[in-house]
């Protein structure tokens, strides 16, 4: 069987960005975030063209503490870092993560259950930049070495053609992403948990 090319979606978001500066407003982002050392290099990159909402919906991440634990810190890390950018908080729902997984609790990391995981998340942040009026939604996941970035904008275009919100594509990980995200946590003191968020990524 014959390989899908693999896409480098930096090129992709390169030109998405140039095509942008040539406009007389900048476009509404939704920007779906899973912490904040993740989020810190994404926002001090994409605020330059974006009027960003961090949208934190990670209903995977538990225990319960931790999960605030993560608010806490991303809602501290926008406010001493990019003050304009506005905050959103999804519902807490380990439930619904829970009964998502259901089958795939032995499934390896980067498996079919992460997969699924994404699409839960990115689902409901494209759910929320329809309902609040968005140009935009993405995640920050792709800056992650651990996550595939051909699975998630693969993701992130079927959610996009089914909801009518366009998705940004992207590959936050590229022009020295991931290694910038560890210089700005250092920088702000950022909590850096050793775990994706659920109890699966922790065994």
């Amino acid at each position: 069987m014959k390989q899908t090319p693999k896409v480098n979606y930096q090129l992709v978001l390169d030109k998405t960005l140039k095509e942008l500066t040539l406009q007389q407003r900048r476009p509404k982002l939704l920007l779906h975030a899973c912490c904040a050392p993740c989020s810190s290099y994404v926002l001090e990159y994409l605020t330059q063209y974006f009027e960003i909402t961090v949208f934190f919906y990670n209903p995977n991440i538990s225990p319960e503490s931790e999960y605030q634990h993560r608010v806490s810190e991303i809602q501290r890390l926008i406010r001493e870092m990019c003050p304009s950018v506005h905050f959103l908080e999804g519902q807490y729902e380990p439930k619904r993560f829970y009964e998502m997984a259901k089958g795939l609790e032995h499934e390896p990391e980067r498996g079919e259950r992460c997969h699924k995981c994404y699409r839960l998340r990115m689902t409901e942040s494209a759910l929320a930049a329809k309902s609040g009026g968005f140009d935009y939604f993405t995640t920050t996941l792709s800056i992650s070495p651990q996550k595939d970035s051909q699975v998630l904008n693969q993701i992130g275009k079927e959610i996009s053609e089914a909801t009518g919100v366009p998705y940004l594509y992207s590959d936050f990980k590229k022009h020295g992403g991931y290694l910038r995200s560890i210089e700005l946590s250092a920088q702000y003191s950022l909590y850096r948990q050793n775990f994706c968020g659920c109890v699966f990524s922790r065994s």
